[in-house]
C-alpha cells in the first residue's frame, strides 16, 4: 500500500493510535524515572520508510538510537531517537533516581550509560506498543533492545536497508518531554518510529474499523 491508498479517517486512526503510544509512554517513562513528565501534543505522520529524512533535521547530527523488534499478532519494528546531548540528559536523569550524586556524571563508563538508554529505550518502546496492543486486543513479545550512535542519516540508511524489507510504512511520532523533579528539563525532543510490517498495518486498521 501506498501513502495514496488510505483515506482521510484511516489516517486520523492511524494518527490517533500515534498518541495514545505517546501517551502511554510518557507515564511509564515520569514512573522510571519517579517524577512529573509533561508531553507536547505529538506530531504523528505516516510517511514512506524510504522518506524519513526528509523529516528530520541535519543528517549530519548525532543521535542515539534504541532499537526492538516486536513479534505475534502485531508485528512491528520500533525505534526511538535522541539527540546525543538530549540522550546524555535522560541517562543522567536515570542514573540521579538510582544512585543519586554517587557518580559524578563525567565519570560514569560507557557501558553503564548505554545500559542506561537502553532501559529508557526498551520502557518508551514497549510502553508505546503495550498501548497498541491494549487497544486493538493483541498480544506481543519484544526482543531484547539494541543501542546505535551514529550520524542521523546512517541511522536512517539502517532503517530504511534492514526494516524496509518487512515493511514500507513508518509511522512517525515527534514529541517535547518536559521532565520536572530531580533535575528541571525542558524540550527533549523524542521521536519514535513504528514500522508495521504489511499484514500488521492491515489488521490495525481493520480492528479499529475503518477498513
Amino acid at each position: 500500500m501506498e501513502i495514496s491508498d488510505f483515506n482521510e479517517l484511516q489516517l486520523d486512526a492511524i494518527k490517533e493510535v500515534g498518541n495514545i503510544g505517546t501517551g502511554n509512554a510518557a507515564t511509564a517513562l515520569s514512573k522510571l524515572l519517579s517524577c512529573k513528565i509533561s508531553m507536547d501534543v505529538p506530531n504523528v505522520e505516516l510517511v514512506s520508510i524510504y522518506e524519513l529524512g526528509e523529516y528530520y533535521g541535519d543528517p549530519m547530527e548525532t543521535v542515539a538510537a534504541v532499537f526492538v523488534r516486536s513479534v505475534g499478532e502485531f508485528q512491528c519494528s520500533l525505534i526511538f531517537i535522541l539527540s546525543e546531548e538530549e540522550s546524555r540528559l535522560m541517562v543522567e536523569l536515570l542514573l540521579l533516581q538510582q544512585f543519586g550524586n554517587l557518580i559524578p556524571f563525567d565519570e560514569i563508563p560507557e557501558y553503564m550509560s548505554d545500559s542506561a538508554l537502553t532501559e529508557v529505550g526498551n520502557i518508551v518502546l514497549s510502553s508505546f506498543l503495550n498501548a497498541i496492543n491494549l487497544l486493538i486486543g493483541t498480544q506481543h513479545q519484544i526482543s531484547v533492545p539494541g543501542v546505535a550512535h551514529d550520524m542521523m542519516s546512517s541511522i536512517l540508511d539502517v532503517v530504511a536497508s534492514i526494516f524496509g524489507q518487512m515493511g514500507e510504512m513508518a509511522l512517525m511520532v515527534n514529541t517535547a518531554l518536559n521532565v520536572q523533579g530531580v533535575k528541571e528539563v525542558s524540550g527533549i525532543s523524542g521521536k519514535i518510529i513504528l514500522i508495521p510490517d504489511p499484514d500488521a498495518l492491515e489488521m490495525l486498521l481493520k480492528k479499529l474499523k475503518v477498513m
